[in-house]
């Protein structure tokens, strides 16, 4: 049971650790390069179905990377479990603190309601989320480590 457990965390951490990467790395860059207002738009678009998802994908993982370091307490590689969680953690603070509230605000925005410092809060968001990405890496590759 434990090493059931213990893949399918290191999936879903997988996963979500991949569409972070993707949407720092490929979808904020086909969005810039959208003409007009497009980019602005997508970003806003993705802002709402990502940001209904993505609470609870972290969220999740964390509890998952919790129970595994609970029922694996004491095996090998469980130091690696539970640092892969304090980043998962780091990872949280980061969301809350700083990239939800940057996108709550650019989800609703319009060509007509953005404010004027729009690209800024946007450059802004980038910034943390390449910080939250490189975050989230170290602690699936822990995971990985954790499984070796």
């Amino acid at each position: 049971m434990l090493n059931a457990l213990e893949v399918v965390t290191t999936v879903i951490v997988g996963v979500m650790v991949g569409v972070e990467f993707s949407v720092a790395f490929f979808l904020n860059r086909i969005f810039n390069a959208l003409p007009e207002d497009g980019g602005q738009l997508g970003r806003a678009h993705g802002g709402r179905i990502l940001g209904a998802v993505m609470p609870f994908w972290y969220i999740g993982s964390l509890v998952l990377v919790g129970v595994w370091a609970a029922a694996g307490w004491g095996d090998d590689g469980t130091g690696l479990v539970v640092a892969s969680g304090a980043l998962l953690i780091v990872s949280v603070l980061m969301s809350v603190l700083v990239l939800v509230p940057i996108n709550n605000r650019g989800k609703t925005w319009t060509p007509e309601n953005r404010p004027a410092d729009w690209k800024q809060q946007v450059d802004r968001w980038d910034r943390f989320h390449y910080g939250r990405v490189a975050v989230i890496t170290a602690a699936f590759a822990l995971l990985a480590a954790a499984l070796a």
